[in-house]
């Protein structure tokens, strides 16, 4: 929806304002303003404003779409400035992991929680777009909002990047659907190679943590609330999108095949 939509009312609206206007300018007056006019009392215009709105329920129910059209025209707004002016935390922040092109000229971002089911859903279209594009390079923001047992996953799988595996451990902790325990967290890992004794003790570097809060400050900062979010370029997209969703976005961001 357009701004010229959320200043505009249909005529049904402006009808039933202009009826109101008229119906308590029409009740009795019981006092006179500063120039001797007669106006109506505080209780006349209330029982008259309560019994039009009986009336005429319509003008509620408009009047709070318009309200709500207003705030996510403003919210659109601050999302579009903020994706520009934040380019580089999404882009090039040394500790979000990368996979895909690292030099690919299309940056997929996306944010993301292990715990989510539409996160796991989107997971092997994310995985295979890198496949079938070489132009592209993934961003994976870890952005745990269900709980603690996401916030640990969030810590090993940013760890694991000190043993050069994040990609196979990232893919694998989506496809599984164990409890996000440590021991669970750990026999993944394992399978995928890691030395488990070394990520447990990885996973307790402060600067994870830092990173995960930075992830959150930037969420915030775009209006996002729930995962999965992506982005390319300056448009965002929140929920699961599958591999056809990928590739509309990408081109929508201006590039061809």
């Amino acid at each position: 929806m357009n701004d010229s939509h959320l200043g505009s009312r249909s005529p049904l609206s402006l009808t039933i304002l202009g009826g109101l206007a008229l119906f308590i300018a029409g009740c009795s007056a019981t006092a006179k303003d500063t120039k001797g006019v007669p106006t109506p009392s505080p209780d006349v215009a209330d029982a008259a404003i309560e019994r039009y709105i009986r009336a005429h329920p319509e003008v509620i129910e408009q009047s709070l779409q318009a309200m709500e059209a207003k705030r996510e025209a403003e919210q659109k707004d601050r999302q579009k400035i903020a994706l520009k002016t934040k380019q580089d935390e999404l882009l090039h922040d040394p500790m979000s992991p990368v996979s895909g092109n690292p030099k690919g000229e299309i940056t997929l971002v996306e944010f993301y929680d292990y715990r989510c089911g539409f996160c796991k859903k989107a997971a092997s279209a994310v995985t295979e777009l890198q496949k079938i594009d070489p132009r592209v390079r993934v961003v994976y923001k870890d952005f745990p909002i269900l709980g603690e047992p996401s916030e640990l996953a969030a810590r090993a799988a940013l760890a694991s990047q000190v043993q050069g595996k994040h990609q196979a451990f990232h893919e694998a902790l989506l496809a599984s659907h164990a409890d996000m325990t440590k021991e669970s967290i750990l026999k993944v890992a394992a399978k995928v190679g890691l030395d488990t004794k070394r990520l447990d003790a990885d996973m307790a570097n402060p600067k994870w943590q830092t990173a995960i809060a930075k992830n959150r400050a930037l969420a915030r900062e775009l209006g996002i609330s729930g995962t999965p979010g992506f982005i390319v370029g300056n448009e965002l997209v929140p929920g699961w999108l599958d591999l056809n969703g990928l590739k509309e976005l990408i081109a929508r961001a201006g590039y061809g095949k």
